[in-house]
């Protein structure tokens, strides 16, 4: 009962976190359209590139666990298309090496988890174990890849006193989701719940770090200082 309440729970709020992820979208498209230097200031491809891996492994490990967990797959697969739409429009904006084979890496490992679901339902446990421990251990790497991503954003945005074209609603509506992601995660019990509560823990103490720079930035002299030395 617990586990169907946590999990219907995350769910809807991950679906309040793609409204998050949309919303970032959102305000690169508006930036473009105002005419802005650079549509995607601030935004950090390293940030996005580990974001969509974290998106994409969760996605991997719902499939690859036994039973089939439809509230981990089908909205982290939504999640990691949205992240994937940024990572293109990082490259757009910014034209680099590194943005192409990122987005070129982020479309190569989506057809091959979509290759990997569809070999799942056709041959049930066969690819179960293999599945479950490869996601395990990508989730562990990712962790630790996401935290020095986020300390890679919240440099940035310290180092210009701007938030640039990061949207604090996404920051907001992930943070919320993952504390419905550890709420899953206790209630799926520490088995298979663990990779689910590492990530989501970390993720968390993340975004309350990002929401505290949308506020400094704002009331902050030394902010302001940095933003005039810029200009």
């Amino acid at each position: 009962m617990w586990l169907e309440i946590a999990g219907g729970l995350n769910s809807v709020l991950i679906i309040a976190s793609l409204w998050g992820i949309w919303s970032q979208v959102k305000k690169v498209w508006h930036r473009r359209q105002e005419g802005e230097d650079s549509a995607t200031a601030i935004l950090s491809l390293n940030q996005f590139s580990v974001s969509y891996l974290a998106y994409w492994s969760f996605f991997v490990y719902g499939y690859s666990i036994k039973p089939f967990n439809h509230f981990i797959v089908w909205p982290r697969l939504i999640a990691a298309v949205l992240v994937m739409l940024l990572l293109y429009e990082i490259w757009r904006d910014r034209r680099s090496v590194s943005a192409r084979i990122v987005f070129s890496f982020a479309i190569l490992m989506l057809l091959l988890g979509l290759i990997g679901l569809g070999l799942t339902m056709l041959t049930g446990p066969l690819l179960v174990d293999q599945g479950r421990v490869i996601s395990q251990v990508l989730i562990v790497t990712i962790t630790i890849l996401l935290a020095q991503a986020y300390a890679h954003q919240i440099r940035l945005i310290l180092a210009s006193g701007s938030t640039g074209a990061a949207s604090i609603r996404m920051s907001q509506f992930i943070f919320a989701m993952d504390l419905s992601s550890i709420f899953l995660g206790l209630m799926l019990g520490l088995k298979d719940g663990w990779p689910l509560l590492l990530l989501a823990s970390v993720s968390a103490v993340t975004k309350l770090v990002m929401m505290y720079l949308f506020y400094w930035v704002r009331v902050s002299e030394v902010a302001s200082n940095r933003r005039a030395i810029l200009v």
